[in-house]
Parts: C-alpha cells; structure tokens; sequence
C-alpha cells in the first residue's frame, strides 16, 4: 500500500512538472521572441532556456499584472487578428515554473524556434523611399514635430495596401503620419534653418487643403507597419511625393533621425467604399478637454449615428499619458447593445492598429457611443507630473488629446454621400468649437512656434 501511494505521488508530481521545453518555450515563442529577440524591439532575447530562465520570475510577475504581453484592446463582439492573450491557466504555468526552479526538460522535445524576417516586418516592399539627409534632434527641450516630403518617382497610379516605417532615431520617434502630396508642390515650404523638412504639427487631418492630396495611414509607439483590410487600398497617384510627418519626443542625447519607408501596393484600387470615423473627430480638437489638476476621472464622450449599413474593419485609440481607459459601444435600432472595443488601462508607450478577424456588421441608424476617460491624479503611475498640473488639449506629450477611431466599409453606394456630408459636417463643428473655447488659437501659435505655416 505504501509502495503505491509512492508511486502515485510520483505520478502526480511528474504530471504537474512544468518544464521550459513542453510548456514555457511554446508560450514565449509565440507571444514573447517576436519582440524579445535580436533586432527586435525589446531591451533582450528571450529565445534560449538560459535567456528565458534568468528572468524566470520576471516573467511570471509581468504576465500576472498582464503587463506583458503587451496587448491593450478588449475585442467585445469579435476577434481582432493576431491578439495577444494569455489565458489565466498559461499565466499560472509561469508561475508554477518559476516555483520549481525552472527545470528545462526533455531538449528533443523544444518546440522550432520562429523565423522572423530581418527588417522590414511585413515582408519586402514594392517601393523603399528615404530621407535624403539626416534630421538633428537636440538632447532636450520640447517635443518636435517635422515633415519630410519624399518623392516617389512614379511613372503610373498606384494603390497601397500597407506602409512600414524604419526610423533610424527609434527612441526618440513617438508616432509618424503618412500622405500623398501632389509632386513637387511642398518643397518649397522647408524650413531655412538648414536642416530638411519644416515644422507644423497635424497638418494631415487639422489643416486640410492641398488639393490632390490624401492620407496613407500612420505608426505610433508599439505597433508593427500600417495595413489596411484586406480588399481596401489608398490610391498613389503618379508623380506624387510621400509626405511623412514625425513627432519626435526628445531622450536626453542628441540624435540624428533619417528614416526609410517601405510601400505595398495592391493589385488594384479598393473594392470596397469606406469612410473613417473618430470619436470624438480630430482627436478631440474642439472638445475643449481642460483636467484639473488632481481630477482623477475626467470624461470626454462622442457619438455618431450612422447614415448607412457598413462593416466595421478595423479600430485604435490615442491619448496622451493621462489617458486611462476607452470604451465604445454601438447601439442598434432596435435597442440592443454591441461592444465594438474596449482599451480598459490605456498605455502611451503601446499603440496599436486593431483589424477584426470577422468585421462587425451594424446596421443604417446604429449609434456608436464613445467613452475616454483621463485621470490627472497621483495615483496614476503614467502621470508626468510630480505634482499634478492642470493639462489641456495640445500637442505635446504632455498635453492631452484622445479619439477612438474606426475604418467602415459602406455596404451601400447611395449610401456614401450621406457619411461623407455627416463626416464633413462634424469636422467643421470640431473647428468651430476649438475656435470657441480657445484651442484653436492656442493651436495655431503653436504651429507658428514650431514653424508650420
């Protein structure tokens, strides 16, 4: 009796062993190296049983806050492609295997490493464009923002599908935006101060008005190239230049910025009809949003009703270092609620582009309610100030701005002049009440002190 109550022990103890090359290696091959690994984004590799061993304890302490893997966005009614999440029982087999001294086990049983492509991460462009010369950035001082007009060179109209970024100063890059300008027609306005580009925040978006012109996407801080869905391409038209617009948030050593952009095409233009819509418009320009030192629960709502049937592609957020959590809800006619997105503790530092496995389809008269919700108190880690200030909208990394935003697909083509007259609509009231509360005139100085024009 004995002797089997030892050999079930046994059993059972050899049952519950967690070792790195049955259990830990799949995990962290699959949510962990494709950071964690020369080349790679992270500050180290976690590829060999000895890399992933010495930081044991690490591991099981960062996926049981859910800090890592980095992945913010709950997906409400569908999936988004390639999530990140560990399950609560794979969060519990870190730290079993932290508690047991990290055995590493059977090495013919270690899972193939993956492969990664070096550099480009979606593969090898149709059309590599970068900055003639260098951009200086100081050691200090306030945020930069700069754009770089790139020239393409094409001979012919193109459609893209997906844009990449390789910066050269990473550190210091926070976001970029990309456009299409007519060939030629804003090298004029670099700036005299010797270096390449010229100043101006948000010109894409805020300040529309070169005819011919068109956005082609962007990156921010944590997220891989810009891709659109599948069956949606933005047009290139031939002899166009690339127009990239950079905000740079200094890290204390002077660095040079040269960066280089990667361009898909499609085979052909899109073969869907689709429209953007942010929530609130203009990363919330004309929202007056003005925190209270030590306001811990700040809220900016928005809604739109769609005039039409559509899809919903894909979804982001963006706010600054206050912003805590984002929230959308759509409401369809008949009462019922479906949750598009949910970005319950907000990170600056991790910005990503959300495209759904399966789109959401919502009906004409559907009404999306938008929630961001900022906290300026001392209880936010994320808080750059040491005592709290009073923040307000700007562009700065240390002002505040915040929108939810969507790529549709319009179901209907009679229905595509109603979103773009609403659309159009909203953006001008967005103008109008930035002009009223004071924000557009503190943003127009600001430009001036920048060096946009």
């Amino acid at each position: 009796m004995k002797l089997y109550l030892l050999i079930l022990a046994t059993t059972c103890f050899a049952a519950d062993r967690v070792t790195f090359t049955e259990a830990i290696a799949p995990l962290v091959y699959g949510n962990c190296t494709t950071c964690h690994r020369p080349g790679g984004g992270a500050p180290f590799s976690l590829i060999t049983y000895e890399d992933v061993a010495a930081r044991a304890r690490l591991i099981a302490e960062v996926t049981a806050s859910r800090y890592m893997p980095p992945w913010h966005a709950a997906s409400g009614s569908s999936r988004f492609v390639g999530e990140r999440h560990l399950t609560d029982e794979q969060i519990r087999t870190f730290a079993d295997w932290a508690s047991q001294d990290m055995p590493q086990g059977d090495p013919t049983k270690l899972p193939p490493l993956p492969q990664f492509r070096d550099g480009w991460t979606l593969g090898e462009p149709d059309l590599v464009l970068e900055m003639a010369t260098g951009f200086d950035l100081p050691a200090s001082g306030p945020d930069v923002f700069r754009n770089f007009i790139l020239p393409t060179g094409l001979t012919e109209d193109k459609w893209v599908r997906a844009v990449e970024i390789r910066p050269s100063a990473a550190r210091a890059v926070h976001h970029a935006l990309f456009a299409y300008v007519p060939g030629g027609n804003m090298s004029a306005r670099d700036a005299k101060d010797g270096q390449p580009g010229f100043g101006g925040a948000m010109s894409i978006g805020v300040a529309p008005g070169q005819q011919g012109s068109g956005g082609l996407g962007g990156w921010a801080v944590g997220g891989n190239g810009f891709e659109l869905p599948l069956g949606v391409a933005a047009p290139l038209p031939k002899g166009s230049d690339f127009l990239l617009q950079v905000h740079f948030h200094l890290t204390g050593r002077r660095e040079t910025e040269r960066s280089t952009i990667g361009i898909y095409f499609a085979d052909g233009p899109s073969s869907k009809m689709t429209a953007s819509v942010e929530l609130p418009t203009l990363f919330a320009f004309g929202s007056g949003i003005d925190i209270p030192a030590g306001e811990a629960n700040y809220i900016v709502r928005d809604s739109f009703t769609l005039p039409g049937d559509v899809k919903v592609l894909s979804a982001y957020g963006h706010a600054h270092y206050l912003g805590k959590e984002m929230h959308v809800v759509a409401t369809l006619p008949d009462g019922s609620a479906v949750p598009l997105v949910s970005i319950p503790n907000w990170d600056f530092n991790w910005q990503e582009f959300y495209r759904y496995e399966s789109p959401v389809e919502l009906p004409k008269g559907t009404r999306l309610d938008a929630t961001i919700r900022y906290d300026n108190s001392e209880a936010n880690p994320r808080n750059p100030h040491s005592p709290p200030q009073r923040v307000r909208w700007g562009m700065e990394s240390f002002d505040e701005m915040g929108t939810i935003g969507f790529l549709l697909e319009i179901l209907h083509p009679e229905d595509n002049s109603a979103f773009g007259e609403q659309l159009g609509a909203r953006t001008q009231a967005a103008i109008r009440a930035a002009g009223a509360n004071g924000t557009l005139q503190r943003y127009l100085q600001y430009q001036r002190s920048q060096g946009g024009q």
